[in-house]
């Protein structure tokens, strides 16, 4: 990072043409000074910006996870079958002021219901 010598700014690249090829200069953006580069300056990256959909940030126990009967275990009645135990795990659904959803999972039909805290 190099500065200038007048007023202090740090020098911004720019593009430059001169002669065939186009090279890059260092320039203050205030009283437009101008340096060649002492070392080599690469072009600034630009990022990749990945978007996401709101299904793939939602997370589900997949079919695997469900054979592992390793979640823990509440006594509560599933509304399908009357069973009166269910898996339990707790997801944040909404904003972070606000409290977890808690997921139950019926151990005898498999049922997914939710419970808002």
């Amino acid at each position: 990072m190099e500065f200038c010598p007048k007023c202090g700014s740090r020098l911004e690249p720019k593009k430059s043409k001169t002669g065939k090829e186009p090279s890059l200069v260092l320039v203050c953006p205030k009283d437009g000074y101008t340096k060649e580069p002492s070392q080599k300056v690469e072009p600034p990256k630009v990022g990749k910006v990945i978007r996401h959909n709101p299904q793939q940030l939602v997370a589900v126990i997949g079919k695997e996870e469900q054979k592992l009967r390793t979640l823990p275990t509440v006594r509560i009645e599933c509304p399908k079958c009357g069973n009166n135990n269910a898996y339990v795990w707790q997801v944040q659904t909404r904003g972070s002021d606000e409290s977890s959803t808690q997921f139950l999972r019926c151990t005898k039909c498999n049922y997914t219901f939710r419970e808002y805290s």
